[in-house]
Formats: structure tokens, sequence, C-alpha cells
């Protein structure tokens, strides 16, 4: 049986230590803050993060230098036949483009698999999980990365923004465009599939938008994934608001009556995206379950 090693990064959401008990492989994500360069779940945590980022001091997002996506796959090479490498989505970053292209280097080719399935946060995280068990159930790496790229468009994260001060910073709202969304209060719902981070709705309250989310999630399951939720995975993702992310929970479970508790998993959302949106976000995702 071939030995696949399932490598990400920590976009994922998978942190170092998790990474070691599902037995995956987890690229740190780099951040410059201030010209310094720092490294997530190492020398950033989620608690250093935000607070730097609500001082407004100047936070960049960069991706993993190819020396050591090469380094981490030289040295799994040595123990594994081959690797699926499972990055965020290429409309997002170019740490995907990046991977593939090393991928094709002589070392690597046909040992290495770059799925670009355009998953983030919690769904790259699902993706992570979903590989890692058709590598222990002894798929090759080539048939793991088949089945990702056939679902890569089977998810949808949609995401409340509390403030629209950092789409502002971003340039992916006007200044004049940020002034009204904040006397109206409003609370964007912004939806990532596929390759973009698109507008999706705009509420005026944390309950009104909690509502767009969960009905756009019942829209999908009606019109995307066969009408069965026990077909789907939900996750919840936050920046830096878990505690109205355990509430959320219980409102998705009054909206989808007989889906397991248990299944339904609440993780920070990715830095990456948090730098673009703030704290104080909630996101609701679904992501088709893998049939093997």
């Amino acid at each position: 049986m071939a030995k696949v090693a399932v490598t990400t990064d920590s976009n994922s959401g998978i942190t170092q230590k998790q990474g070691e008990e599902y037995g995956v492989y987890v690229l740190p994500m780099p951040f410059v803050i201030e010209g310094d360069t720092y490294y997530e779940d190492i020398n950033l945590s989620q608690t250093d993060f935000y607070e730097r980022l609500k001082s407004d001091v100047e936070i960049s997002t960069t991706q993993p230098s190819p020396d050591e996506v090469m380094k981490l796959w030289s040295r799994l090479l040595e123990e594994y036949d081959s690797i699926v490498h499972i990055p965020m989505s290429s409309g997002l970053s170019g740490s995907c483009q990046t991977a593939i292209m090393l991928s094709q280097e002589e070392e690597y080719e046909g040992k290495v698999f770059v799925a670009d399935n355009q998953r983030i946060s919690v769904t790259q995280r699902q993706s992570v999980l979903d590989a890692k068990l058709m590598a222990d159930k002894g798929m090759e790496a080539s048939q793991i990365y088949d089945i990702l790229m056939r679902d890569k468009l089977e998810a949808s994260i949609y995401i409340m923004v509390d403030t629209l001060k950092y789409l502002k910073k971003g340039g992916r709202i006007t200044p004049a465009a940020a002034a009204l969304g904040t006397i109206l209060r409003l609370k964007p719902v912004l939806q990532i599939q596929g390759e973009k981070l698109d507008a999706f709705a705009k509420a005026r309250t944390v309950s009104q938008a909690k509502s767009m989310m969960i009905n756009a999630v019942k829209s999908d399951i009606e019109k995307r994934f066969g009408g069965d939720m026990n077909n789907v995975w939900f996750e919840i993702a936050h920046t830096e608001n878990e505690a109205e992310a355990e509430n959320f929970k219980k409102e998705i479970l009054e909206a989808f009556p007989g889906y397991p508790a248990e299944d339904i998993v609440i993780n920070p959302l990715s830095l990456s995206v948090s730098c673009h949106i703030g704290p104080g976000a909630l996101a609701f995702a679904i992501s088709r379950k893998t049939e093997l």
C-alpha cells in the first residue's frame, strides 16, 4: 500500500498541535507586521494578531517561501511515497500557484499533487481531513487529488462582517461607501465560493445577517446538494467572536432540526481573511460530504 502524506497551510485553521493529532503537516502562513515576519501559530497567536490589527499597525499577508515548501516536501518524501498538498484557494492567494509550479520540478513530479480545490478556512480543513481519510484507506495520491478536484466547487462560506473599517483599508470598498455603511450600521454578508470573495447581501443587524446566512445555506442544500442536509458538513467560523459563534450554533441547530450537534465545528477564521474583514465577523460554511 502506498504511503501518502497530506500537507496544507495554516489557512485551513488546523494548528500545529492539531496537525500532529490528525497526522497531517501544516505550513505556517507568514505575515509581515511593521516590517518583521511572523508565522501563524508559531510566533503569532490569534490574540497577538488581533491586538496588533486593532492598534492599526501595518499588517500584510505573504506566502511561504519556495524553500520552506520544498524542505517540507523533501523531508516527507524520505518517509512517504507521495504527497497531496491542499493550499488555500488560488483565487485568494498566490501560494497555490507557487506550489503548483514547485510540484512540477523533477524531484517532485509525479510525487506531489497540489489540489487547487478552491477552499479556505473550515472548508479547507474538511478537505484536509477527507484527504487524510482517503490516504488511510490506501488510496493513491492521484486518486485523492482527482476526488478533491471533482468536488472543488461543492462548498460555500457566508461571512457577516462586523465593521467596514478593514474592507475600506484593503481597498475592497471606497471610503464613501464605508462611511455610508457605517452611518446606516450595515452588516455586509460576503460569500466565498470558488475563486472569489464577493458581496452577497446587506443586513442592518447581526440577527438579520445570521438569518440571511441560514437561508443561503438552506437554498444551497435545495439547489446544489440534492435537498438532503445529511449530504453536507456544516461549519462555523469567526474572528475573535467565539461567544456569538456558540450562540449561532444553537440557532443553526434550531433551523436544521436533526442535524448532529457534534458534527458542527467552530473554528477561528483564517488570519489571511481576517486581515481584510477585521474582528467580530461570523461565518456559516457548507460543504458536500465526499463520496469515496
